[in-house]
């Protein structure tokens, strides 16, 4: 579906429950995946998500297609409130990343292929750290936000062409990091 889709649905949304269930379905895996990708807690993922799609059904009789996109217009909300919460938790708190075993995973995915799946995004997450900010944004949008160049370069501020060119750069410092893992 095209922007302008979403956008419409969007200033339905803020009168019409189906719309907003629309909204909702399509974007809550983007949203949680780019917030997950940030936090790398399921527990704060889930409550900055929560919060990120409140937010959105508080303000979206204020919403103005005209100024951006309906996704732009959300995953700024969403950044905002990973800003939120990181200011709120204890900075000289280190996170610590949850574990990647999943007993309530299907019985066709054996322990084995889990623990396999577990060290390669460990390595991923390893390797996500040792990008600067920016780096980082620009991944998490593209790849768990589900995120085009335009979007992303709205986001965050940037030049579609900077965030081309940073994204290509990006890609290749993360694959040389992964070959020293």
């Amino acid at each position: 579906m095209s922007d302008n889709y979403y956008n419409t649905l969007a200033k339905r949304a803020a009168t019409d429950e189906e719309a907003f269930e629309e909204l909702y379905e399509y974007f809550f895996p983007r949203v949680y995946n780019f917030i997950f990708a940030r936090l790398k807690n399921s527990a704060d993922a889930d409550d900055v998500t929560s919060i990120t799609f409140m937010k959105m059904n508080e303000n979206l009789d204020s919403y103005n297609p005209d100024r951006a996109a309906f996704s732009t217009w959300l995953f700024r909300i969403a950044n905002n409130a990973i800003i939120d919460h990181t200011r709120r938790i204890d900075r000289n708190q280190e996170s610590e990343w949850e574990d990647f075993f999943d007993p309530a995973a299907p019985e066709y995915d054996e322990p084995e292929r889990q623990i396999i799946t577990s060290e390669t995004n460990r390595g991923l997450l390893e390797a996500l750290d040792k990008l600067n900010e920016r780096e980082r944004r620009i991944i998490e949008l593209r790849y768990w936000g589900e995120q085009d160049t335009r979007t992303i370069a709205e986001v965050l501020s940037m030049s579609e062409s900077n965030v081309r060119v940073t994204l290509h750069r990006t890609l290749g410092k993360l694959k040389n990091i992964l070959g020293e893992l």
